[in-house]
């Protein structure tokens, strides 16, 4: 699907960085005028790629003042799929042939690999990175990451676009190896809450405060939980 022109894709695209933002929010990071993104808005919006909400699909419930609250405006799966590169297709395909040739195996056994190298991007290793360490090299890599915080116990991280959604959906372990290595990097417990693979509006994990004993990096998917 394409956008409905120039200005839209660099409103659709701006999502893609920023995450969910109100109109006020977008007309200041493209420095446009406020009625201009709304007209962009309202069309994305006709086109099925970008939705409205009273609020944010992640972090506190903001606090109610006088007047009505700003929307929210984010993309649709249609949307990020505009956004996407077409390596996802070719990705999807190398992951279906290897299983057919290999078996599911092989894909665990890539998925391991690939997560590793997206965590040793982070550097560091057991604490030495933190979760702002983790949404910087995320977002270096495509995913648009950002970490909120959720009191004295943990933080969430947050992730708005995936650069290999359709090969995840189909493929699942992608997601299991990601959280497993993260975990390991950050020396942490990571949960999982939300992907956008399995249909939500942002990948959401929660990573607890506290340090936990960092496992070795030859733990298997069947051993450690996502």
């Amino acid at each position: 699907m394409k956008f409905p022109g120039e200005a839209a894709e660099r409103v659709a695209r701006t999502l893609v960085q920023v995450g969910p933002s109100t109109a006020t929010d977008l007309a200041a990071a493209l420095e446009m005028t406020p009625a201009g993104i709304r007209r962009q808005l309202t069309t994305l919006m006709d086109e099925g790629l970008v939705v409205s909400h009273d609020r944010a699909p992640y972090g506190p419930t903001p606090k109610r003042g006088r007047g009505r609250p700003s929307s929210v405006f984010m993309l649709t799966a249609a949307g990020r799929a505009a956004c996407d590169q077409a390596y996802d297709d070719l990705a999807l395909a190398a992951l279906r042939f290897m299983t057919a040739e290999y078996g599911a195996e092989a894909v665990e056994a890539f998925a391991t690999d690939r997560a590793r190298h997206l965590a040793d991007a982070m550097g560091g290793l057991g604490g030495s990175v933190t979760p702002e360490d983790v949404a910087a090299a995320l977002s270096r890599a495509g995913y648009a990451a950002d970490v909120e915080p959720l009191g004295d116990v943990a933080v969430q991280l947050c992730q708005h676009h995936c650069p290999v959604v359709d090969a995840a959906r189909e493929f699942p372990v992608l997601c299991e190896a990601e959280t497993i290595e993260l975990s390991r990097v950050l020396g942490r417990h990571v949960t999982r809450l939300a992907t956008l693979a399995h249909g939500d509006e942002v990948c959401t994990a929660v990573i607890a405060t506290a340090a936990i004993p960092v496992p070795p990096r030859s733990s298997t998917l069947g051993k450690v939980s996502a």
